[in-house]
């Protein structure tokens, strides 16, 4: 019978010690980068400020700046482009996109969104438009040329 409630207690604290990991892992690791590394998003001859997040994928997009790209339309509220090369990932479920959000999907797929929507997929946070007021018009509904640089 002791082997049994010692065998019961190993067991209770493994799951109490995987419950603990679980709760690190929710924890928002992306957050405004402290040294504010500003980005200049131009779409046409409207511009918009961005902040990029302070995470390895955001210092590599960083590392390719400036870029000008063709940007493909999907589904009526997100323009798309395939970088040429992978980026490093920290992918996870945003639940909800706001406009203004630029994410990487996969390793490669920049992703500007211009409309709020809920979604199951996952994502690499790179940063957000400070004001993403005029994003959607500025962006319109087809394929748009998009260039990002530093804001310095």
């Amino acid at each position: 019978m002791r082997t049994g409630t010692i065998l019961f207690l190993m067991l209770f604290s493994l799951q109490l010690l995987a419950c603990t990991v679980n709760k690190k892992k929710n924890i928002e690791p992306d957050t405004p980068n402290s040294t504010s590394m500003k980005l200049r998003i131009t779409v046409g001859q409207k511009k918009f400020v961005a902040t990029l997040y302070d995470n390895a994928t955001a210092t590599a997009f960083k590392a390719q700046l400036p870029m000008t790209l063709n940007m493909t339309e999907l589904n009526e509220n997100e323009k798309y482009f395939d970088l040429p090369s992978s980026l490093p990932t920290n992918a996870s479920s945003p639940g909800t996109i706001q406009p203004g959000d630029l994410m990487l999907f996969g390793a490669n797929t920049l992703v500007l969104f211009y409309k709020e929507l809920t979604t199951p997929y996952q994502y690499t946070r790179l940063g957000r438009i400070d004001d993403p007021t005029g994003l959607s018009t500025a962006l319109g509904s087809g394929n748009v040329t998009v260039a990002f640089e530093l804001d310095k």
